[in-house]
């Protein structure tokens, strides 16, 4: 499962805000603990880093160390027993004034399962088992191609990227008459087969061994892409991935954005979709019951204070603290909220009409 927006753009920030902070020594301190272990054993394990610490000979590293694991213990003893995912803390010295001291603390319970234990004081907070939270965990294949050209991509979150473009050298349509036609369609036959395998063994070196694959999308004009898929020598563990064969007049990088929008239905719960349709609904109200959507802050702000915004939409370009206000407003009023990219068509279009914010009304304001 996916993260939701919200965790992954607070996870984004305290990443950031983590990897900005280097310590002068040894002297910052990261703590996970994983899923299901007594977060008990890690207190007694820190104390006794506590008392080891005593040891360090630099006064101010030592100072920082203790200080920064004092305020570690403390939290973890305020909570009664490990979070369902375990528990990520971070302690250390803040302060960018020589022989000044400010710990500061954070304590952060991830949207996923932590699977690693760990305790480590260096001069930065150990943050990669958090970054790997943020990796999309399903990509979706891409194959557009006809006798001519085939283009690879891949769907990753939002993001179509083109891996690989290949060509046939097929010649087009048949000029000559009679034998040498029988002869130019043989060829032309031998060169088509030549290329279906070619393409196939780019699939195969780049797919076969990708583990977050979902599934394969594959499009192109009839009958070509068929040809390929009962022909191309297309492995079985591959051919086993495909989800969806379309029609597709366009074997370049738009083929392969309109083979994810004809694939629509078939990866309805993949990212790129649901941020399309939800934009795409608030449009529609817009288009068609201009009094049941609103735009702009000011509009969206009177809606959440009267309690009709059932639909939040925000772009994920505006200010941190206002997405967060105007969250907090609807998470109240029991209103959903949708982060909105800028990485799509229909996100880049919210933003310019909305300038990044607008709602779905459960009734009419005026």
């Amino acid at each position: 499962m996916e993260i939701g927006e919200k965790h992954r753009q607070e996870l984004e920030e305290l990443i950031l805000k983590l990897e900005s902070i280097r310590g002068r020594h040894t002297e910052l301190v990261t703590v996970m603990i994983p899923a299901g272990f007594n977060k008990d054993a890690v207190v007694r394990q820190l104390e006794a880093e506590r008392s080891t610490a005593e040891n360090i000979k630099s006064k101010q590293t030592r100072s920082a160390v203790i200080d920064s694991l004092d305020t570690i213990i403390r939290e973890l003893k305020k909570i009664k027993q490990t979070p369902p995912h375990g528990i990520a803390a971070f302690a250390g010295n803040v302060s960018e004034k020589e022989g000044a001291q400010d710990i500061q603390v954070w304590l952060y319970e991830p949207p996923r399962a932590l699977n690693v234990r760990l305790y480590r004081c260096d001069q930065r907070f150990i943050v990669e088992p958090l970054k790997e939270m943020l990796e999309v965990e399903e990509v979706y294949g891409l194959l557009v191609m006809d006798r001519r050209e085939a283009t690879i991509g891949l769907l990753e979150g939002k993001k179509i990227e083109v891996i690989r473009i290949l060509t046939s050298g097929v010649p087009g349509k048949i000029k000559a008459g009679g034998q040498s036609a029988a002869r130019f369609e043989r060829l032309t036959e031998s060169m088509a087969k030549d290329f279906f395998k070619r393409v196939a063994e780019a699939m195969k070196e780049i797919f076969f061994e990708m583990p977050k694959l979902k599934g394969i999308l594959v499009g192109g004009p009839i009958p070509t892409k068929e040809e390929f898929l009962e022909y191309g020598d297309l492995v079985t563990k591959l051919k086993e991935k495909v989800i969806a064969i379309k029609d597709i007049g366009y074997v370049d990088e738009h083929g392969l954005k309109l083979l994810v929008e004809a694939s629509e239905e078939d990866i309805s719960q993949q990212e790129l979709i649901k941020e399309r349709n939800i934009v795409n609904k608030f449009l529609e109200t817009l288009g068609r019951h201009k009094e049941k959507a609103v735009y702009g802050e000011e509009r969206v702000r009177l809606a959440l204070e009267r309690g009709a915004a059932g639909v939040v939409l925000v772009s994920k370009t505006l200010p941190k603290p206002l997405i967060s206000e105007i969250e907090t407003l609807a998470t109240n009023i029991g209103a959903e909220v949708h982060i909105i990219s800028k990485e799509t068509q229909e996100g880049e279009q919210f933003f310019n009409l909305t300038k990044g914010m607008g709602a779905i009304l459960r009734f009419a304001l005026e």
